[in-house]
């Protein structure tokens, strides 16, 4: 009998714990206030003769590890290879080279990406990201086309709404999902 009681907790906490991890994996991110228009004060170029995309990446978020294999296969299937800026979040105090980690590693391998350390965030406030692996795709006149995540879940990689979006937006020049949800760790700590 208490062998019998044993399973059904065991069973119970395990139930509970999948449900927890599964409820956490779906649970969103905010997602951006982007501005419609390229910022202005950006110290960001973008490009007027092909499209630009801006990915915004907390370096220590084991989620985006996900974003960045989803950013490599996007760049992979586009037929039109837009400029590329990946953004790594360095927050005030933190001492140089701390936003250099395997995720940094895996965007400098990407081709024609250019890495960019956004100190304090400054950055990712001009673009109004607040969850890692934003992203953002400019038209030439510098106008917002897509705005969210490119993942369907927390970490996982595979087909999603925003790489679908993106690869056609890149291919085809239109899509039929423009904003998608964002999954990933917050940028910035509550109440910065």
């Amino acid at each position: 009998m208490w062998l019998g009681v044993l399973a059904v907790i065991w069973l119970v906490v395990v139930a509970t714990g999948v449900w927890q991890l599964m409820a956490y994996e779906n649970t969103p991110g905010t997602g951006a206030s982007a501005p419609r228009r390229w910022p202005a004060q950006s110290r960001l170029m973008p490009a007027d003769n092909r499209p630009t995309l801006v990915l915004l990446a907390h370096p220590q978020c084991p989620c985006t590890r996900a974003s960045m294999a989803e950013l490599a296969e996007i760049l992979a299937r586009a037929e039109r290879r837009p400029k590329t800026y990946v953004l790594f979040l360095r927050p005030a105090g933190f001492a140089d080279g701390w936003e250099k980690t395997d995720l940094w590693r895996s965007a400098a391998a990407l081709p024609d990406v250019t890495l960019v350390r956004d100190d304090g965030g400054e950055e990712a406030r001009r673009f109004g990201a607040e969850t890692s692996g934003q992203t953002l795709l400019y038209d030439t006149r510098g106008v917002l086309v897509f705005s969210g995540g490119i993942t369907g879940a927390r970490g996982h990689v595979g087909d999603n709404a925003g790489q679908a979006a993106l690869v056609d937006l890149l291919s085809r020049g239109g899509s039929d999902h423009p904003d998608t949800t964002v999954f990933g760790c917050p940028l910035f700590a509550q109440g910065t």
